[in-house]
């Protein structure tokens, strides 16, 4: 097979003979590729795409807090997951709903939604106070958005 960029051939690929593999005392199957970087167009000018900025992994460890918020039972848990995305964007690196309880420990017409939430710090290891005041910014956000409550 081929990867082509309009007309352009960028990379060949397929599998290799099986004699070939004998010849080489290869066992089983192998295949191979061959780029062609003539072929792969260099970009027009710095600013001419956008590329995402380089990863650089933190050193420092990430936090990671659940909270569990009572809200109306029609109201989208991604209004939750965003809003607690928001609340502080340097550190929020994720934020995921693991749990929807509808039950007798939660009143009629609502519901309970769990959220794990981590905090990646890239300055500095987080002190106590740091995380609990953006625990708290989170909780601000999500109940603002979905006029629910933390559940305590």
């Amino acid at each position: 097979g081929v990867f082509r960029l309009g007309p352009n051939i960028l990379a060949a690929f397929g599998e290799i003979h099986p004699r070939t593999l004998r010849e080489m005392e290869l066992r089983g199957g192998a295949a191979g590729f061959e780029v062609f970087l003539d072929a792969v167009p260099v970009p027009r000018s710095k600013d001419s795409g956008k590329a995402r900025p380089l990863l650089r992994p933190s050193p420092f460890q990430p936090v990671v807090r659940d909270f569990a918020f009572v809200m109306a039972a029609d109201v989208p848990a991604e209004k939750a997951l965003r809003a607690a995305r928001s609340s502080d964007k340097d550190l929020v690196t994720d934020v995921e709903a693991f749990d929807v309880y509808t039950g007798e420990n939660v009143g009629a017409g609502e519901k309970s939604l769990a959220l794990v939430v981590t905090l990646q710090p890239v300055e500095a290891t987080l002190t106590d106070d740091r995380i609990e005041a953006v625990a708290k910014k989170i909780v601000a956000a999500v109940e603002k958005a979905t006029g629910g409550t933390l559940r305590g």
